[in-house]
């Protein structure tokens, strides 16, 4: 009996690895789609699938969005478009409070995304939350300003610990570059290994391979 007990256990428990990311990759994909699906409201209700044909049509918003954004990039890449461009994000900088929020995103925005940025570029192990730990963290950039005039001349960098299993939330310290250690893992493997909370343990880098 007792045999049997732990085949069928053993059963449950290769069955729940298998379905669990499925569902939980499906349920993830139909949030997306569903938030997305939400730009459809933006049309003149005469335009919308529900007047048109009579039913809604699941992941037009998708299309919509990507339609938006893939115009928007054309736009900003010809000279005429990139007037408009700039004529628009003059209004929203000087509208006040939108200026205030607007602006605040931007940055953030300019420094994630751009190819010459330095934010997340290198995950790095540091000692958080005291001296006997270590974690993963990543590189978001290096002091300046003031800040950088209070620190003295040793060299410090900022990075940002992210919390697990939900990496957006965080903390942000800035700490002596020589208390740190650069990993050779991507951005992606080290974020995977924080999500698991260790369990997806990334591999070793070839050097270490080879020995």
């Amino acid at each position: 009996m007792k045999h049997i007990k732990m085949t069928l256990r053993g059963y449950l428990i290769a069955g729940l690895l298998i379905w669990l990311p499925i569902a939980i990759t499906l349920w993830v994909l139909n949030l997306i789609i569903g938030t997305l699906d939400q730009t459809v409201n933006v049309l003149p209700q005469g335009w919308r699938p529900e007047s048109l044909f009579g039913f809604d049509i699941p992941g037009l918003g998708v299309v919509l969005a990507f339609a938006v954004l893939l115009g928007t990039g054309f736009m900003a890449a010809n000279v005429l478009g990139q007037r408009l461009l700039d004529l628009w994000e003059l209004v929203l900088t000087r509208t006040p409070v939108v200026k205030t929020i607007y602006n605040s995103v931007k940055q953030v925005s300019d420094t994630l995304l751009s190819d010459s940025g330095q934010a997340f570029r290198k995950a790095l192990l540091v000692r958080f939350p005291h001296q006997n730990a270590w974690t993963i963290a990543f590189q978001t950039g290096a002091p300046s300003g003031e800040v950088k005039q209070q620190l003295g001349e040793d060299d410090f960098i900022s990075v940002y610990v992210p919390t697990t299993p939900n990496p957006t939330s965080g903390y942000f310290i800035i700490v002596p570059k020589q208390d740190t250690r650069e990993l050779d893992m991507s951005v992606d493997a080290a974020l995977k290994y924080v999500i698991s909370m260790g369990v997806v343990a990334p591999s070793a880098p070839d050097s270490e391979k080879r020995k």
